[in-house]
């Protein structure tokens, strides 16, 4: 954001995991957004957002009648995303939302279209695309330094929910399902989707193999592109910290590997192959990925900049999501909407 420009003045739903980890970025700077109010129905979330001298509103609708609040972020539970950006909408309100944005392509598209017509920002928990060694891989791409993309391998997993009480909405296959594809595999399709473009159908595996998880804890997708091209995606619930990303094209090929969940990122390690050229190893520093999509959100909010998510590629991951969803379930190839 300019130096001009005042934070925008955003209420914060939802204080859990994601949600503390947003508000301690925001209260550190740079975002470009202040939380003047918080929703959270658990006592522990109002404490924290006390503690942090954030008024707690009793509900959604309380927090969207406040003149003063400019928008939302909504940290909530996947199958309340719909029905709280349509009211944020209604009231006027940008719209930051954790991923995923629905679990429908429907959901998707009159997501996206409530916001266009109103004139409000939606912006997308999809940090990974702010992450250094990532947004040059999309700049590369679009540069067509990588040549012809051919295809893509990615593997981002974690074993963080195993300490989950079994009533978490996390664990919840209605909630979360096909394994670990709403918690990180979500990522993974947006990347491959803004790199080989809409996918035109997947086959899943999703097994129960380490875990009571009911939606499964192991998740494997492959991927075949309209473009063509094909990509593979893993989303394990019961191994330890994993996030792999490789592209490779005509020209090159590019692996990143975080050294650190995002939730504290400690840098990347880049390997590179470039035709004609020898292999390379690099390493990254820390960044955040995190602040950093905020502050995109922020200064199309403040009419700086556009977002850099567009409302085509939301629903061409959303569509996506809804094949490997059905996927898991049948094993069989399933369409992409």
């Amino acid at each position: 954001m300019s130096a001009l420009s005042q934070p925008v003045r955003t209420a914060i739903v939802g204080l859990g995991w994601w949600g503390r980890k947003m508000t301690d970025l925001v209260a550190a700077g740079g975002a470009g957004l202040r939380f003047v109010l918080a929703v959270e129905p658990d006592p522990s979330g109002a404490e924290f957002a006390g503690a942090r001298g954030i008024p707690v509103a009793a509900s959604l609708d309380e927090a969207l009648a406040e003149a003063e609040v400019e928008a939302v972020v909504l940290a909530t539970p996947h199958a309340l995303h719909e029905a709280q950006i349509a009211a944020a909408v209604k009231a006027g309100k940008h719209v930051f939302c954790e991923k995923p944005l629905a679990l429908t392509k429907a959901g998707a598209e009159t997501a996206v279209r409530l916001c266009r017509d109103a004139g409000v920002v939606l912006g997308m928990g999809h940090e990974r695309r702010f992450e250094p060694p990532i947004a040059a891989i999309l700049a590369d791409a679009a540069a067509g330094r990588l040549g012809r993309l051919l295809q893509i391998e990615a593997n981002f997993s974690h074993d963080k929910f195993l300490t989950l009480d079994a009533a978490n909405w996390r664990l919840q296959a209605n909630q979360a399902p096909a394994g670990g594809m709403t918690a990180t595999g979500i990522h993974l399709t947006d990347l491959a989707v803004k790199l080989m473009g809409p996918a035109r159908d997947v086959r899943v595996s999703c097994e129960q193999l380490a875990s009571a998880f009911p939606q499964g804890d192991t998740m494997s997708a492959h991927i075949r592109f309209t473009g063509g091209g094909t990509a593979y995606v893993s989303a394990t619930l019961a191994t330890p910290f994993i996030s792999r990303f490789a592209v490779f094209g005509t020209k090159g090929w590019v692996e990143v590997r975080d050294k650190a969940h995002v939730e504290a990122p400690d840098g990347w390690v880049v390997t590179r192959g470039d035709a004609g050229a020898p292999i390379g190893v690099a390493e990254t520093g820390k960044a955040e990925p995190v602040r950093d999509n905020l502050a995109a959100f922020s200064r199309a909010v403040r009419g700086e900049a556009p977002y850099p998510i567009t409302g085509d590629e939301m629903i061409a991951n959303i569509a996506l999501l809804e094949a490997i969803v059905r996927s898991a379930a049948t094993g069989a190839v399933e369409a992409v909407a």
